[in-house]
């Protein structure tokens, strides 16, 4: 895990992702999935390219169920946005740089619009 990205658990969610100021990517995961492995190295670089404007987190469905259920997690790897607590946009499966940007950019304040 790079040094932009942090990892939350069912205690730590509700603060934070869903009481933070900042737009927050939640990348859904698991140790044992193939394409949230390949997927990493992308969240990595979409977190490094955002940190300022927007928080970049992993949450492992093994180890916490609870969050997993609560937003309906069916398959892996799955991308939530959320903003001001609630989710905005979700992306499940393997995705590209450019298609988590686009879903970030949406919900930054400041953010040029393309």
């Amino acid at each position: 895990m790079s040094e932009h990205v942090n990892e939350v658990s069912d205690s730590s969610f509700e603060k934070d992702v869903l009481q933070s100021d900042k737009p927050v990517l939640v990348d859904f995961w698991a140790a044992w999935c193939a394409p949230c492995r390949m997927l990493a190295p992308t969240v990595d670089a979409v977190a490094e390219k955002y940190a300022a404007t927007a928080v970049v987190v992993k949450l492992n469905v093994d180890d916490n169920p609870s969050v997993s259920q609560r937003y309906g997690i069916k398959g892996i790897p799955t991308l939530i946005l959320f903003k001001g607590g609630k989710e905005e946009e979700r992306v499940v499966g393997a995705t590209s740089k450019e298609a988590i940007s686009r879903m970030i950019d949406k919900h930054v304040t400041g953010a040029a619009t393309a």
